[in-house]
């Protein structure tokens, strides 16, 4: 497999810097068949395919303000969906209505909250800092479990009316959620059932050629990435990247760009929204980010950030404590993929080993990571799933 996928990301490279020799930005510009929702943010993507859509801040208890959106009129219960790392809140609305589980769930009657992490392209305010600053990246998907999960829910909770909520998270999504109901347990009576797709357990067993940076030393990714945050595109190259995935010579590059990250099912694939796919992929995160991964996925157990020396001054011993998720008593359903590369099928099980509270599992042996948002057979083989287990 290692052998495969460097020939393949060799092959794409070679293909991309001979495509931008002969190939200039006016000729994608004009060759590219563009869909129009490609650089709209989240609320502007919503409005147009004709839903509704209301937009929030939402202030954490430690200063940070988050951008929520809302599609709102549905009768039913109110559901928050939240991304993945490096990812932002669009990802649940990229697809067409009938294959986005955003739209789907406000077809059905529910009323659909999506949010944004800490640092994303959308949720990049504090109270007193500024982005420029180190201190306001001094955050990993802990801080995102313990202030941004409970600070969305509670404003859920408020603005709908509703005792309960369903919970919906992608990867370091599910991972967020795992923090926040084993680290805050008064969070768990709010949430009606946990939606785990494809979750990040510790990425031990990634084979994901790009999430081999979590094999390197601490310093190292200091070295590479500085110590705010994290951001493997600029907004200009982010956008000249989605603009060349509708050329008629670049969008295969851009399918096995997208299939080199998260495992190959290529069928599944729909090439034909590649553009809106990347034009918000690679989303920003924290360096801290990567590097509380980097450590767990060292470690091969869920823990807190390894501060060093100072752990003894911040948990009263030398080593950072485990996250305690058998205690998790939120009922979970949770699916994975044997072609995921970032999250693996063996993780997964692991995972699932710990807690005690699964009541639905499914895997897909054909899925890849991106499947669970924007696979092709999404709808038929999990948001219907998912619908299924919400009006029981």
């Amino acid at each position: 497999m290692l052998h495969d996928w460097l020939l393949r990301m060799w092959l794409v490279l070679f293909i991309m810097m001979f495509i931008q020799g002969v190939v200039s930005l006016e000729e994608i510009k004009n060759e590219a068949k563009v869909n129009p929702e490609k650089f709209m943010n989240i609320s502007e993507r919503i409005q147009y395919w004709g839903y509704p859509c209301e937009e929030y801040e939402v202030l954490t208890a430690d200063g940070y303000y988050l951008t929520l959106n809302r599609i709102p009129g549905g009768s039913k219960a109110a559901v928050l969906l939240m991304h993945a790392l490096t990812m932002e809140g669009s990802v649940w609305v990229a697809n067409l209505p009938n294959s986005s589980l955003g739209f789907m769930l406000a077809d059905a009657g529910y009323d659909v909250w999506i949010g944004n992490n800490r640092g994303n392209s959308w949720s990049r305010r504090h109270k007193f800092l500024t982005v420029d600053q180190e201190e306001f990246w001094d955050f990993s998907f802990h801080e995102m479990g313990i202030y941004d999960l409970p600070a969305m829910t509670d404003f859920v909770l408020q603005k709908s009316r509703q005792e309960k909520i369903y919970y919906a998270g992608h990867a370091q999504g599910s991972t967020i959620a795992l923090v926040a109901f084993s680290e805050k347990p008064e969070l768990v009576s709010k949430i009606k059932m946990f939606f785990a797709l494809g979750p990040g357990y510790t990425l031990q067993h990634t084979v994901s050629p790009i999430l081999q940076l979590l094999r390197f030393p601490e310093a190292w990714l200091k070295i590479i990435f500085g110590t705010k945050e994290l951001s493997l595109l600029s907004p200009r190259t982010r956008a000249l990247v989605a603009q060349s995935c509708r050329h008629q010579l670049l969008d295969v590059v851009c399918k096995q760009v997208l299939l080199l990250i998260s495992g190959f099912n290529e069928k599944n694939l729909n090439e034909s929204r590649t553009d809106v796919y990347m034009s918000r992929f690679p989303d920003y995160t924290s360096v801290k980010n990567v590097i509380h991964w980097s450590q767990v996925a060292k470690m091969g157990k869920p823990r807190k950030f390894d501060y060093g020396w100072l752990n003894k001054d911040i948990y009263n011993q030398t080593t950072p404590p485990l996250y305690r998720i058998e205690e998790i008593a939120v009922p979970i359903a949770m699916w994975s993929g044997g072609q995921d590369w970032v999250c693996q099928p063996k993780e997964t099980e692991e995972l699932k080993s710990r807690l005690k509270s699964v009541i639905h599992y499914k895997h897909f042996p054909d899925w890849n990571h991106w499947d669970f948002i924007w696979g092709l057979d999404a709808p038929q083989r999990l948001y219907m799933e998912i619908l299924s287990l919400m009006e029981q």
